[in-house]
């Protein structure tokens, strides 16, 4: 059984892209093995494609690990990027486990399928400042909900593992669920740089919801103003709150091509 695939990229955060038509019966194991980045086609995740009565598409997102996620705002992303190098048009309507979300294209470059998307996130919940009493130490961190669960620590600098507080703070037990963590330094008062600790996958180079979280957080807490610059390692997002959140970023496809399943 040969799996075609569309590779896409948004911010270093990477996803694979295939028709539900061709999906497996062993949906979960399957995206486990076809993003292994050694014996595998290697990605954060995969967005199943499959038809949707109120939207462009519906995206089903498989991460890394086979657990499955209600959004990711950068696979959505991806997801758009895709549906506009197959169809015309100027927008896309997504169908999410967290509803339908609408991606309006601001600028396309053809010569490397590049997508810059301006999307609708919704309304964020926020809570107040909570404290972690960990086995190797207390930490305070924002509790945010941006269609997905965040947990949103500050810090002054990223010289400690915390990759690995990252990987501690997602096996408590108050998150039932998991949840994605953050790590945020504010650097201006409209710009933080951020970590990602995502739910499912490990360390990413990026995250739409991540950074939509970390943004909220930041100005709740007094600490920068909308819009917002987020800086990460694969690139840098903006992200406006007014009563929604809006999220801007890139996306671009990267390649095609066929597992053999």
């Amino acid at each position: 059984m040969n799996v075609p695939f569309t590779k896409a990229s948004a911010c270093g955060n990477d996803f694979l892209i295939v028709d539900g038509a061709d999906a497996p019966s062993d949906l979960h194991e399957f995206s486990k093995r076809i993003c292994d980045r050694h014996n595998g086609v290697g990605a954060d995740g995969v967005e199943w494609l499959f038809p949707a009565a109120d939207a462009d598409i519906r995206a089903r997102l498989i991460n890394a690990d086979g657990s499955e996620a209600e959004i990711s705002g950068n696979g959505t992303r991806c997801v758009a990027a895709y549906w506009l190098s197959q169809n015309a048009g100027s927008s896309v309507r997504v169908r999410t486990g967290a509803g339908v979300k609408h991606c309006v294209l601001t600028s396309r470059a053809d010569s490397n399928l590049e997508f810059h998307f301006e999307m609708n996130m919704g309304e964020p919940m926020s809570y107040p400042e909570f404290e972690l009493f960990l086995k190797s130490r207390t930490v305070k961190g924002t509790i945010v909900t941006t269609g997905n669960p965040h947990f949103v620590v500050f810090v002054n600098d990223f010289n400690f593992m915390w990759q690995k507080l990252g990987e501690e703070i997602q096996r408590e037990k108050c998150f039932p669920y998991g949840t994605n963590v953050e790590f945020v330094q504010v650097t201006g008062e409209s710009e933080i740089v951020c970590r990602f600790f995502e739910r499912g996958v490990g360390e990413t180079k990026s995250s739409g919801t991540g950074s939509c979280a970390s943004a909220v957080a930041a100005i709740v807490s007094r600490a920068v103003k909308s819009p917002v610059r987020v800086h990460a390692q694969g690139g840098s997002q903006e992200v406006r709150w007014e009563k929604d959140v809006f999220l801007r970023g890139p996306a671009q496809i990267i390649c095609e091509g066929e597992f053999y399943a």
